[in-house]
């Protein structure tokens, strides 16, 4: 598992021993990435967060390209979070341990939002779904910005009120990946 490109370009991270975590493959993370690409500009990108984060390799890839700061959020890989964060010496990243929805809801209470949110949660647990409705329920994500959920393929994603799905692609017979923005209001 590596950074893709940007200012981290190559730079290979740790990755926890064990099946207890599945890192998002190298491929999956390009395509993704090009096509996020297409609809941001990672420099104007002020906020992510990167719920389920494993190894830290999404917000990292981020932040490589060009984002401004990040939160990462893990119970069982903080470590190795933090540990990836000094091996690109990017400044502007905090990791927070613990279960996601107590951690969503403090962020919220802060009055935050970000412009980018990644939620890569176990498969097939509904926590796919859940974190799309902490998020949306909680006002955590900018209008205009994109939350980005890697899931199994046979869960099907209900958008909540103001997100709509911009694109789903499908990887193999197991990974999809649903990109939602969280639309305007008038």
């Amino acid at each position: 598992m590596r950074i893709i490109t940007g200012r981290a370009k190559g730079l290979r991270l740790k990755t926890p021993a064990g099946l207890s975590t599945r890192p998002t493959a190298d491929r999956v993370k390009e395509s993704l990435f090009s096509i996020l690409g297409g609809l941001i500009n990672f420099p104007e990108i002020k906020s992510v967060l990167d719920i389920f984060a494993g190894t830290g390799a999404l917000g990292l890839e981020a932040m490589s390209r060009g984002a401004n700061s990040a939160i990462f959020i893990d119970n069982a890989t903080a470590e190795i979070i933090q540990e990836n964060i000094s091996r690109t010496k990017f400044e502007g990243c905090k990791v927070l341990r613990g279960d996601f929805e107590k951690i969503l809801f403090k962020l919220a209470k802060q009055n935050l939002a970000f412009d980018l949110i990644f939620s890569d949660p176990p498969y097939a647990k509904g926590l796919a779904q859940k974190s799309l409705e902490v998020v949306a329920g909680k006002n955590l994500l900018v209008e205009g910005g994109l939350m980005i959920i890697e899931n199994d393929v046979t869960e099907i994603l209900d958008a909540p009120t103001s997100f709509q799905l911009v694109r789903k692609i499908t990887y193999g017979h197991t990974t999809a990946i649903e990109i939602f923005i969280r639309e305007k209001v008038i």
